[in-house]
């Protein structure tokens, strides 16, 4: 994959299109322009789909669940999915001692970017009182809560332990 064949690809909040659909239609161009990494990096995200269900009750009572149609699946249940496979991915990095790979690379173009550092660090000193709780760790919770799936937990707890 070369570095001007990013632009074609990749998904961020402020287009107009769902992550499912732009999946897809990346799909379809990666395809088309024989373009076998970004082909089989969205063909593995796209068969991660059928692990998303929605629980429902039968006639008799019994719980169980079913697939979700196309258009119930929303951006975040697909950025859980790439953020997954993103993490399985780097942990077989880390254990090969590699220090990325085009498949990781692609799954990045795909999730939000995350909120960086200092913005963290930031939020945390205008907003969090930490009188009100008996150890910084219990901060974390409406760090998060704010921050959603923009903020690393990893970095917000190593931000949260090294607090004055």
């Amino acid at each position: 994959m070369t570095g001007d064949e990013s632009t074609e690809y990749g998904w961020n909040q402020d287009m107009k299109i769902s992550l499912h659909d732009k999946l897809r239609t990346d799909l379809k161009s990666a395809m088309l322009n024989k373009d076998q990494e970004v082909r089989n990096t969205l063909r593995m995200i796209i068969s991660e789909f059928p692990k998303l269900t929605v629980p429902i009750t039968l006639e008799s009572g019994k719980k169980s669940t079913r697939l979700k149609k196309p258009e119930e699946i929303t951006n975040d249940d697909v950025i859980g999915i790439i953020k997954g496979l993103s993490k399985s991915e780097q942990t077989v990095l880390e254990a090969t001692g590699q220090p990325t790979s085009d498949y990781l690379e692609i799954l990045q173009y795909y999730l939000p970017k995350m909120i960086d550092r200092d913005e963290i660090v930031s939020w945390i000193k205008d907003n969090i009182d930490f009188s009100q709780f008996k150890n910084k760790m219990q901060a974390m919770g409406p760090v998060m809560k704010h921050f959603g799936k923009l903020a690393d937990g990893k970095v917000v707890n190593q931000i949260l332990n090294e607090w004055e």
